[in-house]
């Protein structure tokens, strides 16, 4: 292809105009919550451990999910059925 046919048209243009100002917003907004949460007493260090911990903890869950979910192909039910089995709340 040549270089004039991977430019973006006119829509196109627009398109990634609005993603890119899109963009800026959310940055302009992590930022703005960032601060007020550094206003607030946390520390940089203290967010990046919550984040962290968060991260593990939908792997693990995400983990767990799989083997209820390969239990209950075993068994021939659903996950929801299982969850009064091992003491699980539908919002877990």
């Amino acid at each position: 292809p040549s270089p004039k046919s991977l430019q973006p048209n006119g829509a196109s243009r627009e398109a990634l105009r609005c993603e890119i100002e899109e963009l800026k917003q959310k940055d302009l907004a992590l930022d703005q919550e960032i601060a007020q949460l550094l206003s607030e007493g946390y520390s940089l260090e203290e967010l990046d451990k919550h984040i962290s911990l968060l991260h593990e903890y939908n792997e693990i869950k995400d983990a767990g999910q799989m083997l209820l979910g390969k239990l209950a192909v075993i068994r021939g039910v659903t996950t929801k059925q299982l969850y009064p089995e091992y003491d699980l709340e539908l919002s877990d």
